[in-house]
């Protein structure tokens, strides 16, 4: 299992912007995928964002489109969540994962395979 570190949270007002990175401190990605899953306080985690490694495709949950962007940096082992146009409804505690899954219309990845996580949090 890679280790993985993210950084980038904090607090914004809403139609602020935030950028998250996600890098590991062994190795390479190894993963077909990486992404992003969030988890706010009293509701259930729920994944925002996927990529491809190889090719860089982008997979997004669609209360997100158009809003957020993840892109990766194959040289760094780098992953990236750029969120545009935040609402309050973003406020959660953002976890990178390796081994992101489609699952039907969904994606999950194993706990063991998850960050540390960073907060974000969206409020006037």
């Amino acid at each position: 299992q890679v280790s993985l570190v993210e950084s980038g949270g904090g607090l914004v007002q809403p139609g602020g912007s935030l950028i998250l990175s996600c890098t590991t401190s062994e190795g390479t990605f190894s993963s077909d995928y990486m992404g992003w899953i969030r988890q706010a306080p009293g509701r259930q985690r729920e994944w925002v964002a996927a990529i491809r490694w190889t090719d860089g495709s982008t997979f997004f949950r669609d209360s997100v489109k158009g809003r957020f962007t993840i892109s990766r940096d194959t040289a760094k082992n780098t992953v990236f969540l750029q969120m545009n146009n935040l609402e309050p409804e973003d406020t959660a505690v953002y976890y990178c994962a390796a081994e992101m899954k489609p699952v039907g219309r969904t994606w999950s990845a194993p706990l063991g395979s998850w960050g540390q996580g960073t907060q974000v949090s969206v409020s006037s």
